[in-house]
């Protein structure tokens, strides 16, 4: 053991010495920082000769498929890709990939230390102005603003990733068996071909190495093309990428839940004719198929009739008397329903009536003032309705509700408009008040009314349908073993 201690120091001596001396990049790197950006102009279209196009590679990075909007048409992007068939949306998550040689921001990596490359944010540097031509997004642009990567030889990538909306053409002709091709168009907003020269940085169109699968579209492919445009407003050529996201939709889950069932269906309605015509079973299971489809169009209207019920006020609807007799008092006895606080029983429901009758006839035969101040009205049959007799009837009035027995007894002119104006005021509240309270009560006979509906319709249809099932499987004579 003491005989290698010396190989393994000079081991690491010879290690030491043949080791680069240390990097001090940070030093370097600022000094490199401050001789390039300190002159450079960002407006600066950068090429060493003004008459060539500036040439920029475009890339594409596809990640996923999440939903499609078919309703809208837009297609949204952003290395996601969403498919939203409601609104014809296209939704994805993409990276896009800009890469172009900046001659302003070229240097010697053996002067700086050894620097090879920097990270600078975009808005200190030239970057091309390229943009999605069909975008529907609010903002335009959902690009997320990355660094720029920059080597020592001028040459920049720009890896932007962003949530994009284009517009797409949704075609569901052969629905649930349609393919979709939606593009997503990029080019410069301001120069032209003559200034900045587009060109695809794979012939193959859009990367998808790093694809996930979705389970309701299968990706075909993402093309890519370039194409050089001289459109009406301007005698220069324009030059753009366009990216076309091919998917079909995946048919498994609908072959099961939608033409599976159908299929079934029909072929049951099919078997009836395969039965010999003397056979009773044939009528019998055409009848229960009649059955079964009337009963599911009765469902679907008075779930309408349901839904309108319980969606009425006061202001469009006035509930007739028929239906406050059957759906809020006999019909919930009968189904056992209640409300909180009101207990259904056919001994209320005559109460009921009976209180309705007496008080729409002692309504009727009391004066606005009693109705309104909610006192006895004893001066109404008086003969003659002279001032005595109305000042006694208006004594024993402010009694109950306490006023001075002056104003009772001497009513001035002044004191007549002031008890007219009260009385007016006091009809105006009692009034907002009474008709607020009889739409809330309105409202509330309308959802209860759609609940009793509600109620006796699962109790028939459940009836109904084990009535008929029964009645179709024991007219069979070989479906209960003997």
């Amino acid at each position: 053991m003491v005989a290698r201690e010396p190989i393994s120091f000079l081991a690491v001596a010879f290690l030491l010495i043949i080791m680069p001396p240390g990097s001090l990049q940070g030093p370097h790197e600022k000094r490199l920082l401050n001789n390039l950006l300190g002159p450079y102009n960002i407006l600066e279209r950068p090429v060493a000769n003004e008459s060539e196009p500036l040439e920029v590679k475009f890339g594409l990075t596809l990640q996923q498929i999440i939903d499609v909007d078919e309703k809208n048409q837009i297609l949204t992007t952003n290395a996601w890709l969403n498919l939203d068939e409601k609104n014809q949306l296209l939704i994805t998550n993409i990276w896009l990939s800009l890469e172009w040689n900046d001659y302003n921001l070229r240097w010697n990596e053996s002067e700086y230390g050894g620097v090879k490359d920097l990270r600078i944010t975009p808005n200190k540097l030239w970057k091309p102005d390229v943009l999605m031509y069909n975008s529907a997004d609010e903002g335009f642009d959902g690009t997320f603003q990355t660094n720029v990567v920059v080597k020592h030889n001028g040459s920049c990538l720009y890896v932007p990733p962003g949530i994009f909306k284009s517009t797409c053409k949704i075609d569901i002709t052969w629905f649930p068996f349609d393919d979709q091709h939606c593009d997503m168009k990029f080019g410069s907003w301001t120069y032209d071909g003559n200034q900045l020269d587009l060109v695809l940085n794979s012939e193959d169109g859009g990367d998808l190495s790093d694809f996930i699968t979705n389970g309701e579209w299968y990706l075909i492919g993402m093309p890519g093309k370039k194409n050089t445009i001289v459109y009406q407003c301007c005698p220069e050529p324009y030059v753009d990428v366009t990216f076309t996201i091919q998917i079909r939709r995946r048919t498994l889950y609908y072959f099961f839940n939608l033409i599976v069932p159908c299929v079934l269906i029909s072929s049951m309605a099919l078997l009836g004719f395969t039965l010999p015509p003397d056979s009773g079973e044939k009528l019998t299971l055409g009848t229960y198929f009649n059955c079964i489809m009337f009963m599911v169009a009765s469902s679907v209207v008075l779930t309408v009739v349901v839904l309108n019920y319980h969606h009425r006020t006061a202001d469009i609807h006035e509930m007739p008397q028929w239906i406050k007799t059957v759906f809020l008092q006999w019909l919930p006895w009968i189904l056992g329903m209640s409300r909180p606080g009101k207990k259904i029983t056919r001994k209320t429901i005559l109460m009921n009536s009976r209180m309705k009758e007496l008080e729409l006839k002692e309504r009727s035969s009391k004066s606005l003032l009693a109705n309104v101040l909610d006192i006895d009205d004893d001066f109404r049959n008086l003969p003659g309705g002279n001032n005595a007799s109305m000042t006694t009837s208006l004594g024993t009035a402010f009694m109950r509700h306490p006023t001075t027995i002056e104003e009772a007894a001497v009513p001035s002119s002044g004191t007549q408009r002031d008890l007219q104006n009260i009385l007016r005021e006091l009809q105006f509240i009692t009034n907002r008040m009474k008709k607020a309270d009889e739409e809330a009560e309105v409202i509330s006979d309308w959802k209860f009314a759609a609940m009793v509906v509600d109620r006796f319709c699962l109790i028939i249809f459940t009836l109904f349908t084990i009535i008929a099932t029964v009645a179709v499987l024991l007219s069979a004579p070989h479906i209960i073993v003997q």
